[in-house]
């Protein structure tokens, strides 16, 4: 049986995962074959196709992170929640932002919904709390209002009425980075919509997210694909 992953191995993998990334967004050719012999190579007791794997569960991850993934490399839900909790603090470490963690508690909540639960669990009256540095990034106020202007009370992914009104009576709807922002989309109103809330989740973690990107790049004039500068 494979021993355990190293802090290394994953750190490495996910320095490589993130590198594959940057070269695609950039429209550079990427050989993911040739990366995961390379790790192999250097990592010895594994094998290039348990370097593919485990991009695997990086992409898993980033999909719970409600961010996009490598294109070719599917999310594999066959990882702990103790490793996908180290692959997203080595996502947030190599790319400078820190973030509250979120990755394990999503598995192993979607683990418990596959099991049998016959009565309610006892959960805790007065919840520890965790502290954590968190990245924001910096959002124009003009852009926010511009976008919500040309939205006029409509999501401009479904087309249907905000959902509800705010409390100062305006139609709410939320803004959205198409490129987000994290993946080094700017806050421009060439890639910024405003969507209800319910097609701002699909658009983060609806297994049609990719098409629905699309969607909006053909029906938004304004809008405009972003690849690296």
């Amino acid at each position: 049986m494979a021993s355990d992953w190293t802090d290394e191995e994953l750190r490495e993998s996910v320095r490589a995962y993130l590198g594959l990334m940057e070269a695609q967004r950039a429209g550079r050719a990427i050989n993911k074959a040739g990366v995961y012999r390379d790790l192999a190579s250097n990592f010895t007791s594994r094998t290039p196709k348990a370097f593919e794997y485990r991009m695997q569960n990086i992409s898993y991850v980033l999909s719970l992170l409600g961010r996009p993934w490598l294109k070719g490399v599917a999310p594999a839900k066959n990882v702990g929640s103790n490793v996908a909790a180290k692959i997203e603090s080595l996502i947030s470490e190599l790319e400078g932002r820190p973030s509250a963690p979120i990755v394990a508690l999503e598995i192993e909540t979607r683990q418990r919904l596959k099991a049998p639960m016959p009565k309610a669990p006892t959960g805790e009256k007065r919840p520890a709390f965790i502290t954590s540095s968190v990245t924001a990034y910096r959002r124009d106020p003009a852009v926010r209002a511009w976008v919500l202007r040309r939205a006029n009370g409509m999501c401009e992914c479904c087309d249907a009425p905000a959902p509800f009104v705010d409390s100062e009576g305006s139609p709410y709807l939320e803004v959205h980075h198409v490129r987000q922002l994290a993946d080094g989309g700017s806050d421009q109103v060439s890639n910024t919509v405003a969507l209800c809330p319910n097609c701002h989740r699909r658009m983060h973690f609806g297994a049609d997210s990719a098409a629905l990107t699309a969607k909006m790049y053909s029906r938004i004039k304004e809008l405009v694909p972003e690849s690296n500068i």
